[in-house]
């Protein structure tokens, strides 16, 4: 599995033509402790960087974009429940939702961890 960021904090991990996708350790650090996750739900279509669901902090509101377009085949109902699972577990446990890819090479206009890490290191 590959895993890939974008300059808007969300981390994806491809496996064929299905990604996993939720924020990365640095935007869940910015956010401060969630406290409301709104999930998209299965069966929604997405475009690429389009709003795909709400993250809520006690400092903040925000939106989660999609790196890709495609469907929605799950929203994760676990962190709906219990929204910690974003301070705990960003990069794993914390995923917000998966998506079946429309187009697999949008992609290559992600970043890797190395340039991710680069970018966060500029901010």
């Amino acid at each position: 599995m590959s895993v890939y960021y974008t300059k808007e904090h969300e981390w994806i991990r491809v496996d064929g033509d299905i990604a996993t996708v939720g924020i990365t350790d640095f935007a869940q650090g910015q956010l401060g402790d969630v406290v409301f996750v709104e999930v998209p739900d299965a069966g929604r279509h997405l475009a690429r960087g389009g709003e795909a669901a709400v993250v809520e902090s006690v400092k903040a509101a925000s939106d989660v974009y999609a790196p890709v377009g495609g469907e929605v085949i799950e929203g994760n109902q676990a962190l709906v429940d219990d929204p910690a699972l974003v301070n705990s577990d960003p990069e794993g446990e914390g995923w917000f939702f998966k998506i079946r890819l429309a187009d697999t090479h949008e992609i290559n206009d992600l970043m890797n961890a190395e340039q991710y890490k680069a970018f966060c290191d500029q901010q």
